[in-house]
This record gives C-alpha cells, sequence and structure tokens, in this order.
C-alpha cells in the first residue's frame, strides 16, 4: 500500500503529465514487448534541404570568424558581436514562425545550427539552446496571439533574449516543489510574485522571462504552478547575481534572481493557470533533443582530432594508432558518435511529425547523448595525455563545459527513473485489468482473449523489425529479440513487485538503460536502412557507416543483455547495506 504522500505525488504525476500518457508512442511500445516501426517513421533525409545546409554553411563560417571560444570561457562572457551576429543569420529565431520574425526551420533543420555550434563552442551553444529552445518555443505552444505579437518578433531577431526561469534552491531536478508564490490581487488585475530562482541561463541580461510560481486553486486549499512572462522591469524584480562563477559554460551568464511583491499583470498568464508544469514538461522535449545535437556536433570534434593524433603521435617506436586499446577507444567514439547522431534526428523527426507523444524518446535521446559525449571526452582527454591537461588544447574546456549536460534540463538518474517509471505504467495498468478481468471473465473476454493471443505470439516469435535492406535482416531480428525480452522483464518485475516497483531503483535504472539502448538501436538501424537504398558514394563511406552502425549495434546487444541479466543477479543488497552503514 503506497504512503498518503506517494499516492499524492502518483495523483499529481498523472495530471501534470495529462492526456499524453494515453498517446502511444514507439518506445511506450518497447515496454510491452512491441516493435511499433510505424511509429518511428522514416530516417530524415537533409540532403533535400538546401537551405538548410546553406544556412549551416554560414553559421560555421561565422562561427571561424566571429566565436573565439577560448576567450569567451576566459573573459566568462559571449560578446554582444557574437549575439547579434547569430540573431542576423536567424540563428536565435530559426525554428519560430516566420510571421513573427523567425525562420520557420522544423526541429530537424534547427539541430543541424546547434550541432554546428556544438562542434565550436559549448557556452555559445548552450546559449542559443536557452534562448530558443525553452524560451520563445513555449510562447509559441502556449502563447496567446497578442502575447506573440508583442514578444516574438524581437525575441527571434536576439534583440531581445529569453530565460526560463524554474529551478529554485528546493526546485531542481524536483520540479514540482516550486516555492516562488503568485497571490491574485483582489481587483483581479493580476497576481503578486514572490520568490526566489537561481541558475537560470541568461536570467540577468534576459528581456523576456517565463517564471514558475504557485498560484491558489479555486477551492483555496492548495495551489498549482502557473507560468508567467516576466519582464526585468516590473517594479520587484532583482537580480541578486548576474553572473555566477562556475566551472563550464562560463560565457553563459547563469543567474540568481528574487522577487519582491512583483506585480505581473494577468495577461502575462502564460498557458492555463495551474497548468505551468506541463508547460514546462513540453518545452524541455524541444530542449532535450538539441541537447542531442550540441553533443553530437561535440563528439564529431572529438573523433576528428583524436584519428588525427593517434595516427601522428609515435611511442615506443610506433604510433599510437598501433595499440589495441587505442582501437578500443577510437572504434567507440566513431559509433557513438554516429549513433548519438541518429537518434538526434530521428528524434527530431518524431517532433516535426506533430503526430504522438515523444516525451520518453527526448529523456531517453539527452541522457544516452550526454553520457556516451562524456566518455568520449574523456577517451580524446586520455588518448593526447598531458598534452589535453594545457589550456592551449581545447579538451580541458570542453571537459568542464560537458559536465553542465548530465545535469541541466533533468538530472540524468532522474530521468531514468521517469524513463521507467512511465514506460511500465500502461504494462502495469494492462496487468491490473487482466488481473481484474479473471474475477468476471464473461464481461471481458475480448480483453482476455487479446491479451492472451499476444503472450502466445510473444512465446513463440519475437517482434518483427521490419527493414527494406536485406544486408540488415540479421540485425534486424536481434533487435526482435532483445524487444521481446524487455518486455518479458517489464512484466516479470511488475509482478514481483508491483506497486512497490516505484521504489526500486536500482531495477528501474536496468530497465531505463536497457530501452534506451534500444530506442538508440532502432535509430541507427533505421538510419543504415536509409544509407543503403539512398547512398550514390564510389569512395567507401557507405561501408564506413554500415560498419560504424553494425559495430554500436553489436556492442549495444551485449549492454542490453547485461542490463536484463542484472535484473535478477546483483549484488543491490549488499550495496544499500553498505551505503547505509556509511551513511550512519
Amino acid at each position: 500500500m503506497a504512503a498518503p504522500d506517494r499516492e499524492k505525488q502518483l495523483a499529481e504525476a498523472e495530471e501534470i503529465l495529462g492526456d499524453r500518457l494515453k498517446q502511444v508512442g514507439f518506445v511506450q511500445g518497447l515496454f510491452f514487448g512491441q516493435y511499433l516501426g510505424d511509429r518511428l517513421l522514416p530516417y530524415p533525409d537533409a540532403a533535400t534541404d538546401a537551405a538548410t545546409t546553406e544556412l549551416a554553411q554560414r553559421l560555421r563560417e561565422f562561427c571561424a570568424r566571429e566565436i573565439d571560444p577560448v576567450a569567451i570561457d576566459r573573459n566568462a562572457e559571449i560578446p554582444q558581436s557574437v549575439i547579434t551576429g547569430l540573431g542576423q543569420l536567424g540563428s536565435l529565431g530559426a525554428c519560430l514562425p516566420r510571421d513573427c520574425g523567425g525562420l520557420g526551420l522544423s526541429q530537424a533543420s534547427y539541430c543541424r545550427l546547434l550541432e554546428v555550434l556544438g562542434g565550436h563552442c559549448g557556452s555559445t551553444a548552450l546559449f542559443v539552446n536557452a534562448h530558443h529552445s525553452i524560451g520563445p518555443r513555449a510562447l509559441v505552444l502556449f502563447g496567446t496571439q497578442e502575447q506573440q505579437r508583442r514578444y516574438l518578433p524581437k525575441l527571434a531577431s536576439g534583440e531581445w533574449i529569453s530565460a526560463f526561469a524554474l529551478t529554485e534552491p528546493e526546485a531542481g531536478s524536483d520540479a514540482a516543489n516550486v516555492q516562488s508564490t503568485a497571490t491574485p490581487t483582489a481587483d483581479g488585475r493580476g497576481y503578486v510574485i514572490n520568490g526566489q530562482k537561481k541558475w537560470i541561463t541568461n536570467g540577468g541580461i534576459a528581456q523576456v522571462l517565463t517564471v514558475m510560481a504557485r498560484t491558489p486553486t479555486p477551492a483555496g486549499r492548495e495551489s498549482k504552478i502557473t507560468a508567467f512572462l516576466v519582464t526585468p522591469d516590473m517594479p520587484g524584480f532583482e537580480v541578486v547575481e548576474k553572473r555566477m562563477e562556475k566551472m563550464g559554460v562560463r560565457g553563459t551568464a547563469t543567474a540568481r534572481l528574487a522577487f519582491h511583491d512583483m506585480f505581473v499583470p494577468r495577461e502575462n498568464v502564460l498557458g492555463q493557470l495551474g497548468k505551468g508544469l506541463r508547460v514546462a514538461l513540453t518545452v524541455l522535449d524541444f530542449g532535450r533533443t538539441t541537447f542531442g545535437a550540441s553533443c553530437t556536433g561535440a563528439a564529431k570534434f572529438c573523433v576528428a582530432r583524436a584519428v588525427e593524433h593517434v595516427n601522428q603521435r609515435v611511442q615506443f617506436g610506433q604510433t599510437l594508432s598501433n595499440f589495441e586499446l587505442v582501437k578500443e577507444k577510437i572504434a567507440y567514439m566513431q559509433a557513438g558518435a554516429f549513433a548519438m547522431e541518429a537518434c538526434t534526428y530521428q528524434t527530431a523527426a518524431l517532433i516535426d511529425s506533430g503526430e504522438g507523444d515523444f516525451m520518453l524518446e527526448t529523456a531517453m535521446l539527452k541522457v544516452w547523448s550526454t553520457e556516451v559525449l562524456w566518455k568520449i571526452l574523456n577517451d580524446t582527454f586520455q588518448l593526447h595525455g598531458g598534452l589535453a591537461y594545457f589550456t592551449d588544447q581545447p579538451f580541458e574546456r570542453m571537459v568542464r563545459d560537458a559536465r553542465i549536460n548530465t545535469i541541466g534540463e533533468g538530472a540524468n538518474d532522474v530521468l531514468r527513473a521517469f524513463t521507467a517509471l512511465v514506460g511500465m505504467r500502461d504494462v502495469g495498468l494492462e496487468l491490473q485489468s487482466i488481473r481484474d478481468a479473471i474475477y468476471s471473465p464473461l464481461g471481458n473476454l475480448s480483453r482476455l482473449g487479446r491479451f492472451t493471443g499476444r503472450k502466445l505470439g510473444s512465446l513463440l516469435v519475437s517482434p518483427t523489425v521490419s527493414v527494406r535492406s536485406s544486408e540488415l535482416e540479421a540485425d534486424a531480428a536481434e533487435v526482435g529479440r532483445l524487444v521481446g525480452a524487455l518486455g518479458a522483464n517489464v512484466e516479470r518485475l511488475l509482478v514481483q513487485y508491483q506497486l512497490g516497483i516505484v521504489d526500486r531503483q536500482y531495477q528501474l535504472a536496468r530497465i531505463a538503460d536497457a530501452a534506451t539502448e534500444l530506442y538508440v538501436s532502432a535509430c541507427v538501424l533505421n538510419r543504415l536502412d536509409f544509407l543503403i537504398r539512398n547512398s550514390h558514394d564510389h569512395d567507401g563511406a557507405l561501408r564506413l557507416h554500415l560498419d560504424t552502425g553494425r559495430y554500436y549495434l553489436r556492442t549495444a546487444r551485449r549492454r542490453i543483455r547485461q542490463s536484463l541479466a542484472a535484473l535478477w543477479d546483483n549484488d543491490d543488497e549488499a550495496t544499500t547495506s553498505l551505503a547505509n552503514r556509511v551513511l550512519k
């Protein structure tokens, strides 16, 4: 039986997520042991988007000419000339509607721009992502026409900068724990906000901020989070600290803010009253996708530099490239960058389709890409040895810049638990409904029949993973077998732990890791299928892509099997026992 506070938390989660949980996406199917190939969509073809190719090239040239990542890191500031230039290029309003001054790009096209920035300067990539992905995006999705007309044109041009103010001293990964309050005025004209925010990217330099604060419910017994549009000229708005000193991405202005009886007119409510967390969750989906793009750019940079170095550096009478432990790192880095790119653009395609829900896919992309980049950076650092430790090389800065990735926009371990619980939720509900149907079989024959048929089918044959290229059929079959194994293990866990699974974080992490590797594998398989059918090269590039993608698939299968095996053969009790002794 769940404790009262746990029951309340579960009820709040259901309300926040709302109808999104009713839309079965590709990843949710994996938890049932199903491969819903029609929900994955075709892999996006960048070659058909000549305009974005040209824009990405112009941005690349601008980066080389105008953006000095070393100076930005040293001075802890992005120059206004860079911000102005990015605005003129259209990067600061890339996905905003054309009638509001934006370029109207798709999410996949926008990711190509963030990939360029991520491979050049971590601070600038984060600045653009924070401004565009989670600021104006909320206005596009939830704002009124009047709000959009008022704010979007200047945000699109970069004349105004935006920030997203959610995090507080007591509300980080626990976003529902926002303590700032927004009290309605007696005359009904608006709200008075009191509270504080911390770690807000662009917070001290923004002209428009999306601020989360608690508003009372009509009954008055509790409060719920509402999103507000706030400008720094409102009396009571205080920038407590404009640029908090930090380890990496030092060019971004990370602020502490405070609100002292700050009046906000009611027309500045963004979205519905009490639905602020839904606003936040929705826009974070977009920000997490561009996280993947930034990481892809950085990963590709590392692969190129590492290959160049190990082919030139001579030790013990031969180049580093001849040593097996070096080859192991290079192979991992190459496969990781390829898979990261595949998953990023496949997830962007899901968003661009406008169909279904992609909450789990974006969370998985964010966790997986940030952790793979961290290992790629660490391996690149190690391959360069002492050379990488000094500031005349970019790697120590890149390591510092990348460390925030596994924390920002949802700490990775929190997202792991979230992914597993949301993914397993519908499986648990089905099992519960089947259990109830067994006690009333006459009225539930069709439900029991469907469930029994699906279970018998899964015992006899693995889910079908369709590919159009015969060369990939063996890899597709392996993915199908592992999808079936994931579904079987999810059911077994739910039968054993029932609602108690909520607190089994060791198990949740293993399920999340296995499901995530399966999702990335599906993206890689889809990309390979696309490349085989559309490649016309004669220089061996296709063969390198195939070898790279299939190497990722091979190693991912091993990691998935290890995660599933560890569900039932582990050291969890010893881990908890030792940790408890240390903590006491």
